[in-house]
């Protein structure tokens, strides 16, 4: 139990306050020079705990004056400090809980001093999480699992001493040990699934999300309800508990402690987000410093990958330390028939109920390849769980793993055969990482464990990326997905060599954090160790070029317009076979998915099954393949005709008429579906146009997108050519909520724009509320009528964004095909981008063609297809002048 000091001589002393009759007794001087002498101490590398140990002690001092100062002390009450409080755990803005306890009924004379003792509380600055209760009470309250943990850790300040084991006492009568393990289970499952089940959460509650100090906490209540210590440390002695394992939590908590205390300092409050606010400032705190050769964001993403070691080694000391202790408490006194039934596996292992355990306590030092054999015979025999006993045993093993152990090749088959069997792989590569193997076994897997990149679009660290797009690889076998990824898991079902995706997936990002191209650098780690293992050449080739080329598709599909059959054949090209297409593809999608899940998306996965099947089509000499960009217009109308075909309400001649009005650009841009209903949407509309119907409106036409999410929605716009009509457009969407994906902007023949659009609707709404349907169609045709410069609305920047710095960068490069600039800008993607940027556009004379937009976190990557408004290629002075304004109006914003 935690035993103040008062002679501690970090404390100044408290003030007398007796004889003191200032309003507050000259306590928030006292308090605030307390707080002073403390960030100075840290400020000195003075150890956390002995600071905050030392601010519970101050704050016991002041309560014990005050409750003899109205004379409480001479009553029946008992006082006593709670929660964290109890534990003499004190941070800055930390909840001061006590219990005022009593046994028989109070005195309306004590009642008075009692409310004179909480008012001044008040008055000197303290905020008590304070409850006043009888022994009954105090017995009924610790029915609840909360209060009962609370008062588990109660310490008695001053008062009733014959109470002072009373609140300790209750918990025990009202908790058995089973059912206050459970509840405590049961709560910290429930805390997990509020914080994404996750240690790697971009903005961490480092108390309460898993590897927080609450599974500290947790060891110490279900400990302390068996074991009746009074502190963590008195688990060693119980063999409960190794010295080793006490250090690693002291020092991580001490860590955790120290964040916690810049938090509340930063805030002035209760704070445990470690929010991106504060993440630079805390790390500044905390002595990270960034020099001058250091790239950007290298002391804050220091700082957090410290967090995440510390937060990994927390949760894996709490999971195995709970297990442990159901193993050797709870279950030994269950009773026969309900404790797990022992089978043996092999001369090394057993099975314990479901779980997997070592025969004997030498196994590993006796059997090193038994490390390995471990995880095999657990894929094997389709086990999950691990026993405590082994786990430790196993983490005390991996510490030996050394470069004779990784150059055995018994133990290089096994490392190679747990990657080739399949079954719940991702769980048992997730056990290796939190036990030790696996950065032992791959060296360079433990330097990027904890590694993360301050943005919002990685939304993991690389090694828990890694582990989850194995993960994301498994997915694609399970039927459970199979409707979310059908033609990724048709392809990853058929590929024989699983484990040459697994180890293209351990290394395509295991060279991150070293400086120069990660790709590249883990194209030589993958190559190296699939030799060394001794795989075939060929195997090792494709590992290697999986690992180089992880981001080619993506970067195709997103950045690059794949409606140009050039474009697609340069693809192909790279690619250079079938085999490698295919596992590019599996690779792609899983890493997507495991990047960010945000990220990937109906629009994505349509753009990546485009670049797929065309390229597939090419590197399979498909005769009928287009292979320019007239081969692919004749082909696209080719298959609309053929849908044509189909349809008896549409007057063929009529349609052929019209298409041959639209122009080549339509139908190299436009899929043969979207033009079926195009056409059909045009020919039902009145005529638009200076000879027709003068009161015929624009035509706006949506509907779901084909292929992707319920909140993806296609909108057509068909109206007379306007030399403002992607300015306006883009300022309505914007009014509306809508984010742009896509946008193909062409212009027919006889100079009508043919405008199609998918957009993301913010609030889900669109497809299924016909009056704001309505109100996009209105707002559309009143901009398009009133051709001004649009209106934009002005937004916040998010609070999130406000931590980034993402300098514009623009770029242009020509296509002659199309004798169009390509406009690829990369900047902050703050709200109303795509508006602004079409203003911009208006003002400068600029016409847009089509766009490709491309959201990652906190950046936005888009392209425009840009020309002049008679459609004839930019001048270099007009695209400096372009490019000045787009920087100037982002930078003003």
């Amino acid at each position: 139990m935690f035993i103040c000091n008062p002679a501690d001589p970090l404390l100044t002393p408290l003030p007398d306050l007796a004889h003191n009759h200032e309003r507050d007794l000259g306590v928030t001087a006292w308090l605030t020079q307390i707080e002073t002498d403390i960030d100075n101490r840290l400020a000195h590398k003075m150890d956390i705990r002995h600071l905050v140990n030392a601010r519970a002690c101050a704050i016991d001092s002041l309560l014990i004056a005050l409750f003899k100062r109205f004379d409480l002390h001479n009553t029946d009450l008992a006082l006593f400090a709670t929660g964290g409080y109890g534990r003499g755990e004190l941070s800055p803005h930390s909840d001061v809980d006590i219990l005022l306890l009593f046994t028989n009924q109070i005195t309306e004379s004590t009642k008075d001093k009692l409310n004179k003792f909480v008012a001044t509380l008040w008055d000197v600055g303290i905020e008590p999480g304070l409850a006043v209760r009888s022994v009954a009470e105090c017995l009924e309250a610790a029915e609840d699992i909360t209060v009962a943990t609370s008062l588990l850790e109660s310490r008695l300040l001053i008062g009733n001493t014959a109470l002072a084991q009373t609140p300790i006492d209750l918990v025990y009568q009202t908790w058995p040990q089973r059912a206050f393990f459970e509840a405590k289970m049961l709560e910290a499952k429930q805390r997990y699934l509020r914080h994404n089940t996750t240690e790697y959460n971009l903005e961490p509650d480092i108390k309460n999300a898993p590897g927080g100090l609450r599974d500290i906490h947790t060891i110490g209540w279900i400990t302390k309800r068996y074991f009746r210590i009074n502190k963590l440390y008195d688990l060693v002695p119980q063999d409960f508990l190794t010295e080793k394992e006490y250090d690693e939590l002291t020092f991580s908590e001490g860590f955790l402690w120290e964040i916690r205390h810049h938090l509340h300092k930063i805030t002035g409050r209760n704070e445990n987000k470690l929010l991106f606010d504060y993440q630079r400032e805390v790390a500044k705190r905390m002595g990270y410093e960034e020099l001058p050769s250091d790239p950007p964001n290298a002391a804050v993403e220091a700082f957090m990958r410290d967090y995440y070691r510390c937060a990994m080694q927390i949760s894996t000391l709490s999971e195995m330390l709970t297990s442990h202790y159901y193993e050797t408490v709870i279950e030994a006194r269950l009773p026969i028939h309900e404790r797990p039934h022992k089978t043996t596996l092999n001369a090394r292992f057993n099975i314990i109920g479901n779980q997997i355990a070592i025969a004997h306590h030498r196994v590993f030092a006796q059997y090193p390849a038994a490390i390995l054999e471990l995880f095999l015979l657990m894929g094997q025999h389709g086990i999950k769980e691990v026993r405590t006993r082994t786990l430790r045993s196993l983490k005390i093993a991996a510490r030996g793993i050394d470069q004779a152990y990784r150059d055995n090749p018994t133990h290089q088959a096994l490392f190679l055969n747990n990657l080739k069997e399949q079954n719940y792989l991702f769980h048992r590569l997730r056990t290796m990482k939190r036990y030790g193997v696996l950065g032992s076994y791959l060296p360079q897997f433990a330097a990027v464990t904890g590694l993360m990149q301050y943005d919002l679009f990685h939304r993991y660290t690389v090694d828990a990326h890694t582990l989850l797009l194995v993960r994301m690889l498994h997915r694609f076998t399970d039927d459970k997905y199979h409707d979310n990824f059908p033609l990724v898991s048709s392809i990853y079902r058929r590929i024989e060599r699983k484990e040459i995706l697994i180890l293209a997936a351990i290394f395509h990002d295991i060279a991150k954090g070293r400086g120069g191209n990660h790709s590249e650098l883990g194209e030589t780690d993958a190559v190296e160790f699939c030799l060394s293992h001794g795989m075939q050449q060929a195997d090792a080739k494709l590992v290697g070029w999986l690992t180089r080329h992880h981001l080619l598709m993506s970067l195709t599909a997103q950045k690059k317009d794949i409606s140009d059959p050039e474009v697609v054949t340069e693809f192909a090209q790279l690619v250079s076979n079938v085999t490698h297409l295919n596992h590019l593809y599996v690779l792609t999608v899983a890493d997507m998915n495991a990047t960010n899940p945000q990220l990937w998306n109906g629009w994505r996965a349509t753009l990546m099954k485009q670049l797929y099947t065309q390229t597939r089509r090419i590197l399979r000499a498909d005769v009928d393949a287009p292979t320019n960009r007239q081969d692919m217009i004749f082909e696209t109308r080719q298959r609309a005709t053929a849908l044509l075909a189909e349809v008896d309400h549409m007057n063929r001649e009529e349609v052929l008429i019209l298409w041959d009005e639209l122009g080549d650009e339509y139908f190299l841009r436009e899929i043969p579906e979207d033009i079926l209903w195009h056409t059909e949407a045009i020919l039902n509309h009145p005529p638009i146009g200076k000879a027709s119907n003068a009161d015929s409106k624009p035509l706006v036409v949506l509907r779901e997108h084909r292929g992707l999410a319920l909140d993806a929605v296609q909108v057509f716009v068909y109206t007379q050519d306007q030399t403002n009509l992607f300015a306006v457009t883009m300022a309505v969407f914007d009014q509306m909520d809508l984010d742009v994906l896509d946008a193909r902007i062409i212009t027919a023949t006889r100079e009508f724009a043919l405008d199609s659009y998918v957009l993301l609707d913010r609030h889900g709404t669109l497809l299924t509320d016909t009056e704001r349907q309505d109100e996009l169609k209105s707002r559309l045709i009143q901009a398009f009528a009133n051709p001004n410069t649009p209106k934009l609305v002005q937004r916040r920047l998010p609070r999130q964004l406000k931590n980034f710095y993402v300098p514009t960068s623009i770029s242009f490069s020509y296509n002659e095909a199309s004798n169009q600039h390509i406009m690829s800008i990369t900047t902050l993607d703050q709200p109303g981008l795509l508006a602004q940027l079409g203003q911009v556009f208006l003002q400068q004379g600029i016409e847009v063609h089509a766009a490709r937009i491309t959201t990652l976190g906190e950046r936005a990557e888009d392209m425009f297809y840009i020309s002049d408004q008679k459609d004839e290629a930019l001048t270099e002075q007009q695209l400096d002048l372009l490019k000045t304004a787009i920087i100037a109006a982002l930078d003003d914003k």
